[in-house]
């Protein structure tokens, strides 16, 4: 018999994201002498920290690194946060490696 894909959301301990277009609606402002400017959306915050406050870990690889991405991140209470990778699968697989995680246990 076929598990369905509530009874497989069941193992999830761990959300990893992107930030652009994922945490984002994908546009930057740039705005001259000013680093480029990310809009994030308010409800991704809230969802992060009541994440957070159920126990789930919550990751984020990105390849960009912008100092106030960080900021609200960390602002946030994400505390595992990878900046400037550009690649992001030898990321995650050293992340699941060290938090000792199944493949089944995480949402990227």
């Amino acid at each position: 018999m076929k598990t369905n894909y509530k009874e497989k959301l069941n193992h999830v301990s761990t959300f990893i994201f992107d930030v652009d277009g994922v945490l984002t609606d994908g546009s930057v402002l740039m705005i001259p002498g000013h680093a480029p400017v990310r809009n994030f959306n308010s409800k991704d915050g809230f969802i992060i920290q009541l994440a957070m406050k159920k126990n789930y870990r919550i990751a984020i690889i990105t390849g960009g690194s912008s100092d106030a991405v960080k900021e609200r991140l960390n602002f946030l209470g994400v505390k595992d946060v990878f900046l400037s990778a550009n690649e992001k699968k030898p990321v995650l697989e050293a992340y699941m490696k060290e938090h000792n995680l199944k493949p089944e246990e995480v949402l990227y």
